[in-house]
């Protein structure tokens, strides 16, 4: 059975073809949310909560084609909520300690580096931040991301443009700051 096949089916009721549908997706679901919350245990609970709201929103999907965009979307709902409720509780992380580079060996400055790129990503627009998560962590096409985040292309094209412009200024910034 195809996706709208079983999107179809699950909304007369077959709960064996939503089960099939969210198998189809599970893989796609965890590693966006590992991608956003970056924790095993977070992202298997973010898809068992995903996978609860749609079930009980399914009625609601007037397209069926668009299941798989609309529930990726209903999964970084989530997960921005999430993070949102973690800032709050937790208060933001600081920025590494001046001058932490020159101790470091050279998989520990790799690692560095990763961390301060996802720091920037982290501090980004949340329109801006999805768009790099989905085109580079995902390799979603521009195509893709405008119908998961239901914008037009162009809107998803001028995203990523001051995204990648934005992370650049942050990062050169950080960089002399740093030395």
């Amino acid at each position: 059975m195809d996706n709208d096949s079983l999107v179809n089916a699950a909304q007369r009721g077959d709960d064996a073809a939503f089960y099939r549908f969210i198998t189809l997706h599970q893989d796609k679901m965890y590693r966006i949310a590992f991608t956003y919350l970056k924790n095993e245990n977070d992202s298997l609970e973010a898809i068992q909560e995903v996978t609860c709201r749609a079930y009980m929103q399914l009625h609601k999907l007037k397209e069926p084609r668009y299941a798989g965009t609309w529930l990726i979307r209903i999964l970084m709902n989530y997960c921005a909520d999430e993070i949102n409720k973690r800032s709050r509780r937790n208060g933001r992380l600081q920025a590494m300690a001046v001058g932490l580079e020159s101790h470091l060996s050279s998989g520990e400055s790799e690692l560095l580096e990763k961390v301060v790129l996802e720091s920037a990503i982290e501090k980004l627009d949340a329109n801006y931040r999805d768009v790099i998560q989905l085109k580079y962590y995902h390799d979603l096409t521009i195509t893709e991301i405008a119908r998961t985040l239901e914008k037009p292309e162009g809107t998803i094209k001028t995203w990523l443009h001051k995204a990648l412009g934005g992370l650049r200024k942050r990062l050169e910034k950080d960089g002399e700051s740093h030395e």
